[in-house]
């Protein structure tokens, strides 16, 4: 994992082998990012994404592993209970281009993912919202 900062933009690159969101968790930890937004794109040959039932309010998540293209991988940076909080979403294809995607758990990288977050300057935190079953930002 590599990065490089210039003024509120941090650039990313994330190497073979490495795990996604653990590495972006890192870099927001070592920068003490508090809020932001997250873009980027890549390769996986394993990874994990899931969907939230609103009838349980519980995550269903599936693991693809092969070859897939990250096409577009979106999210935003804030904090709960004092940790890094990301919310990410990825959409991603395999051999014959069928894309899939959902809220992204973890993708092993291999080969690259180059992205960038946008620091925004303040801190908005997350609250768990029981009605919803989900950790809402707190506006």
């Amino acid at each position: 994992m590599r990065y490089k900062q210039f003024n509120n933009k941090v650039f990313i690159r994330i190497d073979k082998g490495e795990e996604l969101v653990e590495s972006l968790k890192t870099i927001c930890r070592t920068l003490d990012i508090k809020l932001g937004s997250i873009i980027g794109i890549g390769a996986t040959d394993r990874v994990t994404v899931g969907l939230m039932n609103t009838k349980t309010k519980k995550y269903q998540s599936k693991e693809f592993m092969g070859d897939h293209e990250i096409t577009s991988l979106v999210g935003n940076i804030s904090r709960m209970n004092g940790e890094v909080y990301l919310h990410l979403h990825v959409t991603f294809c395999n051999v014959k281009q069928k894309a899939l995607g959902g809220h992204l758990y973890s993708a092993v990288i291999s080969a690259t993912f180059e992205g960038f977050i946008e620091i925004i300057d303040g801190q908005i935190l997350r609250e768990y919202d029981q009605t919803l079953g989900l950790n809402l930002l707190q506006l």
